[in-house]
């Protein structure tokens, strides 16, 4: 058996994506960050937790791999994100009918957000209060 247990994101700044990420999605440290590696993870939820390296690598366009980030409220975390440092990236070739929308971090780095407000996966739960 096999199990996702965290998904690797290779960056240049690591205290500032590990900022920028940590409040994207409300995560928290596993354990101490080192000069070059971070794990964070759900505060109380059963997902996959966020790797982040501090190895530079060339970026690639478009990406072989991108994170679906699910939302209840899409525009509102679109808006969010983008104040959090994140930018829309505009595709011409968005389907009229895209219920996502693709965003980059603030090094590039792409990831989708999806417009899910009756996934099942909300029930029981809670944004945290800080």
């Amino acid at each position: 058996m096999l199990k996702i247990v965290s998904i690797v994101i290779r960056v240049n700044d690591l205290p500032a994506q590990s900022r920028f990420w940590q409040a994207a999605l409300e995560y928290v440290e596993r354990d101490p960050a080192s000069d070059d590696w971070v794990v964070l993870k759900p505060r109380d939820a059963d997902a996959p937790c966020i790797a982040l390296d501090a190895h530079h690598s060339e970026r690639v366009l478009p990406p072989r791999i991108h994170l679906d980030i699910y939302a209840q409220d899409q525009d509102a975390e679109v808006r969010r994100l983008t104040e959090l440092g994140a930018r829309e990236v505009h595709w011409d070739n968005l389907p009229d009918d895209a219920d996502y929308v693709i965003m980059e971090d603030p090094e590039g780095n792409r990831f989708c957000i999806v417009d899910r407000p009756d996934w099942v996966g909300w029930v029981g739960w809670e944004r945290p209060t800080a």
